[in-house]
């Protein structure tokens, strides 16, 4: 229980509670899912007034304060998008910019302009998506990791504008970028941009162009890959790319190994693409019968 004199009414004893709190909710969302995260987002709202209060009057916080709610903002924003309540994120990613601003936290600024960009490609606004990744230039060159996802997310949304070869071109100096390396300039968020990430954004941006003869090894190496609760989103992708590529088999199987733990994905991205290409294999008249049934099975399989 936090002391009564260093609760995070306090600066004193804002920062080290928020630092707690975004470390839960980055290993919960991790382990879990954002779904499974989200009751802990609202007990944070709930302990956090200030996230809720007008950014001009927290001044009284001083600049540590301030980032360490710029920074759970962002957290709060990232899990929201991913369970899929897009508008309180979008809102949630401005509070987190308000507040990073007031103290010059220019870092937690990039990271929240790049999952906002994110956000309003998923919403069908790839303007705005690549307005967000031009912001997040500064007077200095970013570290190359930085640097590599903001041409992601430029890929992805151009991609979405039907941008001809300029995804692939910038997808491509994306992993000229990746594997320049670390430096002991990279922000200390950047430790989930790896090789498997990079890896999973190349094959979606194929699909997204419809390359599906490159989309499906990409993606299929970053859907079997192990890592954190959220890169399920690939294996979604890929069984969309497999659908969309008529590989009915490979689609079979997939289903096969997603469907008996669909009920604990816990990204609402990840389940609604699952079942947009499960209601689409349905529809399918070439479609197996067996794929037909798989794909029924699938969507009865996935949480609400």
């Amino acid at each position: 229980m936090t002391a009564p004199d260093r609760g995070p009414g306090r600066p004193d004893g804002l920062v080290p509670l928020a630092v707690r709190t975004v470390e839960a909710l980055v290993a919960l969302d991790a382990g879990r899912g954002a779904t499974a995260a989200v009751p802990a987002v609202r007990e944070a709202l709930r302990g956090f007034p200030q996230l809720s209060a007008h950014p001009r009057s927290l001044r009284g916080l001083g600049p540590d304060g301030l980032a360490a709610l710029a920074e759970l903002a962002e957290v709060i924003g990232w899990i929201l998008f991913d369970a899929g309540h897009y508008r309180r994120a979008h809102r949630m990613n401005t509070r987190s910019l308000a507040l990073a601003g007031l103290c010059g936290d220019r870092w937690t600024a990039r990271l929240t302009l790049l999952n906002h960009s994110m956000l309003t490609t998923h919403a069908g606004r790839p303007r705005a998506a690549l307005d967000a990744a031009a912001r997040v230039a500064g007077p200095r060159p970013l570290p190359a990791r930085v640097a590599s996802l903001v041409l992601i997310r430029r890929a992805h949304a151009i991609a979405v504008l039907g941008g001809g070869r300029e995804p692939l071109e910038l997808i491509g100096r994306a992993q000229s970028r990746f594997l320049d390396g670390i430096s002991d300039r990279d922000p200390h968020w950047a430790w989930w941009i790896d090789e498997t990430e990079l890896l999973g954004h190349r094959g979606w941006v194929q699909a997204r162009l419809r390359r599906w003869d490159r989309a499906i090894p990409l993606l299929y190496e970053a859907a079997t890959a192990p890592g954190p609760s959220y890169r399920h989103l690939f294996t979604a992708e890929l069984l969309a790319a497999l659908a969309a590529a008529g590989a009915w088999r490979e689609a079979e199987e997939l289903i096969g190994r997603v469907a008996p733990r669909a009920a604990g994905i816990g990204s609402v991205r990840t389940t609604e693409t699952l079942a947009q290409a499960a209601a689409g294999l349905r529809r399918r008249s070439g479609a197996p019968a067996s794929l037909r049934d798989a794909a029924a099975f699938l969507q009865e399989s996935l949480p609400a």
